[in-house]
């Protein structure tokens, strides 16, 4: 049986095909809610919606009582909509799997688990995946964010350069549904007729600098730009609150570690490493070869062991504890010299 993801499943629910049984879970509960207001919104004229949707939720019901309310006939309307939100607080799961085994045809039964999954040894979970729709959504990785944002852009009609993605990446992070509420602010706030995000636009609205932030500072390391990567670490230090020096060590210790796994690739190109790395795209693929240039592989392995140490220092935990800046300068000075 073909594995679901959000891509086909949002495919099929735009050409009009609704299964009988939808099942989302994950740790991502972006993807969870996004399916199941797009069924609510257009499974369902607004009319229909009065007397066939049904919300329930999952610490105020009970399997025998969904199952009773799916088992109903639509009124006046091709289906009808059966919503249980918070699915992960159901008890007795397992009782479902009867009705699985024949479920309504003219139902749709959506369950939204939040913040996990079932078990998928469970009878229930493999009627699951025999009779509907079962999605499982992981959190998204930082190198992911980049095409999820491009994407968001898109499907809103808006474009926007590198920079400005990559800004947006660095201020929100993994949180896609923050994420989509920033995008949706800047598209309101978007010049009348303009339809490209600028860094000033991201600067202005969600608050990092254009000029000092993780992304330029990988970009000064990349380059080797000494005077540039001295004047992001010198802004951070003034600004701690904003730039926190484990975030910028997470980024900087997932840059160099992609840089290590570069140096095994066969192919070297910007596709083949894309495609070693696992990356949909070659999209920011350029900046690990460029560092491949500018490093070797002796020289990453250790600038992976000097991040770790600046990372147990700022937690107090390598000799006398020192500030957050004085750290960045001495492990900034020992990357680049």
């Amino acid at each position: 049986m073909a594995k679901y993801t959000y891509e086909s499943i949002m495919s099929e629910l735009k050409s009009g095909v609704y299964k009988p049984v939808y099942y989302l879970m994950g740790e991502e509960g972006y993807f969870t809610d996004r399916i199941t207001s797009y069924i609510i919104e257009n499974a369902l004229t607004e009319v229909e919606r009065d007397f066939n949707l049904t919300v329930f939720y999952g610490l105020d019901t009970d399997i025998d009582t969904i199952v009773t309310a799916a088992k109903r006939f639509p009124m006046m309307a091709e289906r009808q909509v059966i919503v249980v939100k918070e699915a992960q607080m159901l008890k007795n799961l397992d009782a479902l799997q009867f009705y699985l085994q024949a479920p309504q045809p003219t139902t749709v039964l959506v369950f939204a688990h939040k913040n996990g999954s079932i078990d998928k040894r469970k009878k229930v979970a493999s009627e699951l995946e025999r009779s509907g729709v079962v999605l499982d959504s992981k959190k998204m990785r930082e190198d992911q964010l980049p095409a999820f944002i491009n994407s968001y852009l898109r499907e809103k009609q808006l474009t926007a350069d590198n920079k400005s993605v990559l800004m947006m990446k660095e201020s929100v992070g993994a949180d896609l549904s923050r994420l989509a509420g920033e995008i949706d602010k800047l598209a309101i706030a978007l010049p009348v007729g303009s339809v490209n995000i600028t860094p000033e636009l991201v600067e202005e609205h969600i608050g990092i600098s254009k000029e000092y932030n993780n992304f330029e500072l990988q970009n000064a390391l990349v380059n080797k730009d000494i005077l540039k990567a001295n004047k992001i670490i010198n802004y951070f230090a003034q600004n701690p609150k904003k730039n926190p020096i484990q975030m910028t060590l997470a980024l900087l210790f997932g840059f160099f570690s992609n840089v290590m796994m570069c140096y095994y690739a066969p192919d070297k190109s910007e596709r083949g490493v894309a495609e070693f790395l696992g990356l949909r795209s070659a999209w920011g693929v350029g900046d690990y070869i460029k560092a491949m240039r500018n490093y070797k592989a002796v020289h990453v392995l250790e600038i992976l062991h000097l991040i770790r140490l600046a990372d147990a220092q700022s937690k107090g935990a390598e000799g006398p504890q020192t500030t957050d800046g004085e750290i960045m300068r001495e492990l900034l000075y020992r990357i680049l010299h």
